[in-house]
């Protein structure tokens, strides 16, 4: 499959949203499912729905062949050594805060170091502040660049020998920028810390090999990438996942149970407690198996090529401010246009037809160091065309017209 033809898999771009064709510009929110993974789930539930490890019969067995076969799909898309090393969640806030509960607050005592960075989602930041203040470690930040960009001198004094907790986004869902997660996780190491990496907005766009990155905790969401909401991993290396206490009880993730106490199974299980999103599950292999077939190397550099051109037309916009660096930066831009609130330039262009985002986009820090109460959002995503971008922009400049027309 080739990109030109992606579009048309997509059955919800295939409408008029206020009398004119969707334009969806909104997928680092969430992404759209593609036809193949609405047919996994719908095939999953006419076929095969039963529970998962505990029955002996047919159907739990194709249940459990094709939840378990989803875990080795992820395992080999995200480069992980070991399936064992995948622990299925609801998404990435799920994954972050397992590790920031169950991990970081084991091993942290008064006067340690958690650090992070301005950028974060508030998912990969309220963690912390809470593990810091069930433990006494104090939280440090690196520092941002005037283009909201971090540089390795930085990351090299924020991180000292009293750091044992380093987390930060691969790729920031404001300022687009791509961070050094490689070499801030060798940092990290030299000093003696373990590091998370939030891949909410990698994993979608680009390739991803956890080895490669030697990272000690990976979390991602499936519904940014095409899957089902309530879909997504962590993987965590897998000495560190087995030294955690669960923090869910409950069936299927126990050992032995006895009057008293209770044993758990070794990970992924003992973080699995109950009966699991199965379907969201098979849902994530199919968005998998989609995305692997068109490659993330040429997804990586349409979604790239298509930032570089919105950039490049958003900045004849008239009062335009565009917010992140220039260069290594993925498929988003954020803005203002002067005088005009971000919800109402996303209520105006909707009118037309097209999706953005408007808000603090979970990350009021980084609005107050922008110092804009609230940002707009266009994200781009594999199917997404300059066409649609050229429609986006000639928007805008409605937009601007509109708001000067009523001064």
């Amino acid at each position: 499959m080739t990109l030109t033809d992606i579009r048309d898999q997509f059955p919800i771009l295939q409408q008029e949203v206020n009398g004119h064709p969707l334009v969806y510009l909104d997928s680092a929110a969430t992404s759209q499912k593609p036809r193949v993974v609405i047919e996994a789930i719908k095939r999953y539930y006419e076929l095969d729905n039963a529970n998962v490890h505990r029955g002996v019969h047919t159907l739990g067995t194709r249940a459990t062949d094709a939840y378990e076969g989803a875990r080795d799909k992820v395992q080999k898309f995200i480069g992980a050594a070991h399936r064992e090393e995948i622990v299925f969640t609801r998404g990435t806030t799920t994954g972050i805060n397992l590790v920031a509960t169950s991990y970081a607050r084991s091993v942290l005592k008064e006067g340690d170091e958690i650090v992070i960075t301005p950028m974060e989602h508030h998912s990969n930041l309220i963690p912390w502040q809470q593990a810091a203040l069930a433990t006494g470690a104090v939280l440090k930040y690196i520092p941002l660049q005037e283009d909201g960009s971090i540089l390795l001198a930085d990351v090299e004094k924020t991180i000292t020998e009293r750091t044992r907790m380093v987390a930060v986004t691969y790729v920031s869902n404001v300022l687009g920028v791509v961070n050094p997660v490689k070499e801030i996780a060798e940092i990290a190491h030299r000093n003696g810390a373990k590091i998370l990496i939030d891949g909410a907005q990698s994993t979608p766009h680009m390739k991803v090999n956890v080895q490669e990155i030697d990272c000690d905790f990976y979390a991602f969401s499936g519904h940014k990438m095409c899957a089902p909401t309530g879909s997504g991993a962590l993987y965590g290396k897998r000495e560190l996942l087995n030294k955690m206490e669960p923090i869910e009880f409950g069936g299927e993730m126990i050992d032995f149970v006895e009057l008293q106490s209770s044993s758990w199974k070794e990970a992924p299980y003992r973080f699995e407690g109950g009966t699991p999103n199965i379907a969201g599950a098979v849902g994530l292999g199919a968005a998998i198996d989609f995305l692997s077939e068109i490659g993330m190397d040429a997804i990586d550099k349409h979604d790239r090529r298509l930032a570089a051109y919105a950039m490049e037309q958003m900045s004849a916009v008239e009062g335009i401010t565009i917010y992140g660096p220039s260069r290594n930066r993925t498929g988003l831009v954020t803005f203002n246009l002067d005088e005009v609130h971000a919800h109402d330039v996303a209520t105006v262009i909707d009118n037309e037809g097209i999706a953005i985002r408007a808000g603090h986009h979970c990350c009021q820090p980084l609005m107050r160091w922008l110092k804009a109460s609230a940002t707009a959002r266009a994200s781009f995503y594999l199917y997404n065309t300059e066409a649609d971008i050229d429609r986006f922009v000639q928007s805008l400049r409605n937009t601007v017209r509109f708001f000067q027309s009523i001064e």
